[in-house]
């Protein structure tokens, strides 16, 4: 990833154009636009690489969409390590994508019972902080594989090295997040959160501090080792930092007369400005995109907590660091980075759906299975049913209490009265003992054992 070609500076042009081609000015002036003719908010960079419309320079077009967006800029009280303040717009495609996320991540249509009902609600947020903490810290650098990670966090298991360390400490981040999430935020906190995020990955004298001017902390590409951003100066850090906390916790219905800030806006906003300021030795991306869900779940829009928004930056994770730096690179203008999360945000959101509805027709085929089977229809509970049908498709795969409690939020004795159950009343699991733990296996008759009544 390079730092993208700087605009053309718009005085500058404004100059040239007012000087000596007064059409060209009038048509751009009252033809300006903030997007191209396919609605893209586009920088610079790519640009200056297209066909301009009407023959018009690429420097005219650019002058007439940056005219167009300057009109729609709003400022942020918050600004750049020169003192600049942050600016937003809101584009139509911005204002279709807060719509839709106020209808579907805090409205009340169309959710699944699976996250509606309190018997299954706890198992499907866990499994959205498993995920969370897993993609997050894959983003740094963990590279553990997804299946070995969750059965470290179900089952409780000792991280054996740094990145299992890594996916542990943010797994127990989001949980303190979901446990802060009424409360407003203060720098302590944002230290407590970085805190959790490097235990014991990170030397504990930087632990739960901001850096110092000794530590030379850049941004680098991994590929080129280029420096693509040199955050805030270290003496800024403390200000930044009350700074960005009032901005988290300002009241906009306590301000009728102030201008209006979308509560999804603000989230997105504190995600970029934690990596911006990247106050920390180690641990910014991580504690920037745990701000990102406190701010969601603080505004109510708690279907956020069963989504991962850092699965879907894995996919594309070069296009998440340019998002921050065309923002940088281009008046601090902060639409690029919440066109880019907000398509992010969408995309977690319409996975969680596709999952849940996957999720509830095999619990629903399981629940097909044993209809006609009078030993086990209507006896057992969705926790049990979801391990069935894991059990159909993993044979002799062995299953242990604090697992089966983890993954479904529930006490011991109610995950071992569940598989007891399956083993010593409904002869359906093979129950075996090494050492003090039992060991509940899915024999390799499981279907006969399902069929016979």
């Amino acid at each position: 990833m390079k730092i993208p070609v700087l605009p053309p500076d718009y005085k500058t042009i404004l100059d040239a154009v007012k000087g000596s081609e007064t059409d060209i000015f009038l048509h751009l002036i009252q033809n300006a636009s903030p997007v191209d003719n396919k609605g893209r908010y586009l920088h610079w960079d790519k640009l200056r690489h297209l066909p301009a419309p009407d023959g018009l320079s690429n420097e005219q077009w650019w002058f007439g969409i940056k005219t167009a967006r300057q009109n729609l800029y709003q400022a942020l009280q918050l600004k750049d390590k020169q003192g600049n303040s942050f600016m937003y717009g809101t584009p139509d495609r911005v204002l279709r994508e807060l719509h839709w996320l106020d209808r579907y991540a805090a409205g009340n249509i169309q959710f699944s019972d699976a996250i509606t009902n309190a018997q299954t609600r706890n198992t499907y947020l866990i499994r959205s902080l498993i995920e969370e903490a897993i993609n997050s810290s894959q983003l740094e650098g963990a590279s553990t594989t997804r299946d070995v990670a969750r059965e470290m966090i179900r089952q409780e298991r000792e991280p054996e090295d740094k990145s299992e360390q890594m996916i542990f400490n943010n797994y127990h981040a989001m949980q303190f997040i979901h446990d802060i999430k009424d409360e407003s935020l203060t720098p302590s906190m944002v230290f407590e959160l970085q805190r959790i995020l490097t235990k014991d990955t990170l030397n504990e004298t930087a632990v739960g501090r901001f850096r110092t001017e000794n530590d030379d902390i850049q941004v680098m590409d991994n590929a080129t080792q280029e420096s693509l951003h040199i955050p805030p100066p270290a003496e800024q850090l403390s200000e930044r930092m009350q700074a960005l906390c009032d901005f988290a916790n300002k009241d906009i219905s306590a301000d009728p007369e102030g201008s209006f800030l979308h509560p999804v806006i603000k989230a997105i906003v504190l995600h970029f400005m934690l990596a911006y300021d990247h106050p920390f030795c180690d641990g910014n991306g991580r504690t920037a995109r745990a701000l990102f869900y406190w701010a969601m779940a603080k505004q109510g829009y708690w279907l956020m907590e069963f989504v991962s928004i850092s699965r879907v930056i894995k996919k594309a994770s070069v296009q998440y660091g340019k998002a921050f730096l065309y923002t940088e690179t281009d008046d601090n203008d902060l639409t690029y980075f919440l066109l880019h999360q907000l398509g992010v945000i969408h995309q977690a959101v319409d996975a969680l759906y596709v999952f849940l509805d996957k999720k509830m027709q095999g619990i629903n085929e399981a629940k097909r299975v044993l209809k006609d089977n009078p030993r086990l229809s209507g006896k057992l509970n969705f926790r049990q049913l979801a391990l069935l049908r894991h059990a159909l498709k993993h044979p002799r795969f062995s299953y242990v209490v604090q697992e089966h409690q983890h993954s479904h939020g529930i006490s011991y004795d109610v995950a071992r009265k569940d598989l007891l159950q399956m083993s010593d009343s409904l002869k359906l699991l093979l129950k075996t003992k090494q050492g003090k733990q039992y060991y509940f296996v899915v024999p390799n008759d499981f279907e006969q054992r399902i069929a016979s009544s």
